[in-house]
């Protein structure tokens, strides 16, 4: 198998670390994975570098919920890059869309200018997998120098969309970088590689890790109506995912 970079999603420095002791590449740094990542703390960053020196891209989404931000959204959301950069993020990860699902070019073309001119990465995420023309997408991403995309093929499971991968890896033609991502696993890693001729893949694998400090009163839940359980939370898994490095490398 040829070289391909490992991108892990990480949802906390703790993840950093872990991804970096399982011997990724690279990592992207977000809060709040449960909603498809959120922008990260500046103090996960922060320790995340500190303690592994790796390159670390931070994710810039204001809130959940869609791509087509208020005002006072997308202000925030400069303001985090801006401060992102400074402490030490290798690149930005954003998506900004029009309501009709469109690339929005201005709020993209703000952000990459403020990453490429601090000489780090732009990289547009998964809000392409829902724009009703990826290759029109792309066109206007490769047009305001965005680095690179990140897509499951306008699928669910990017298992389902490897043939949109290659389609979008043979369109940019090295213009832009495809980064293929969303539901990648040790068993259908190989597939996908092969499937798409892709040269970098983006996953996450998270295991519970126990915290007993609520065991005190069970009845009391902190999140939201799902009620998840209060006494453990997700961590990556460096085992697996070192598996999965391991298996790159051969």
């Amino acid at each position: 198998m040829k070289k391909v970079l490992l991108e892990v999603c990480c949802g906390s420095a703790d993840d950093v670390i872990e991804a970096h002791r399982a011997g990724a590449d690279r990592a992207e740094l977000n809060s709040d994975l449960f909603h498809g990542g959120l922008t990260p703390t500046l103090g996960s960053l922060i320790v995340a570098k500190r303690e592994t020196g790796m390159r670390i891209l931070a994710m810039v989404r204001p809130r959940e919920g869609g791509f087509c931000y208020t005002k006072a959204e997308f202000d925030a959301a400069v303001e985090d890059a801006r401060l992102l950069l400074a402490h030490g993020a290798d690149g930005l990860v954003f998506g900004f869309l029009n309501s009709d699902g469109t690339v929005d070019a201005h709020r993209t073309g703000i952000l990459t200018r403020m990453a490429l001119s601090a000489g780090r990465e732009a990289v547009f995420h998964r809000a392409i997998d829902v724009t009703p023309d990826w290759r029109a997408a792309l066109d206007t991403l490769i047009s305001l120098g965005v680095t690179r995309v990140l897509t499951s093929g306008q699928e669910p499971d990017v298992s389902l969309g490897t043939g949109t991968v290659r389609e979008m890896i043979e369109y940019a033609a090295g213009r832009i970088q495809i980064l293929p991502g969303a539901g990648i696993t040790a068993r259908n890693m190989e597939r996908i590689i092969a499937e798409t001729g892709c040269g970098q893949i983006h996953l996450a694998a998270h295991k519970f890790v126990g915290d007993a400090s609520t065991a005190n009163n069970r009845s009391i839940y902190y999140g939201g109506c799902l009620y998840p359980p209060e006494d453990r939370f997700k961590l990556i898994d460096a085992e697996y995912i070192g598996g999965m490095v391991e298996k790159l490398k051969n």
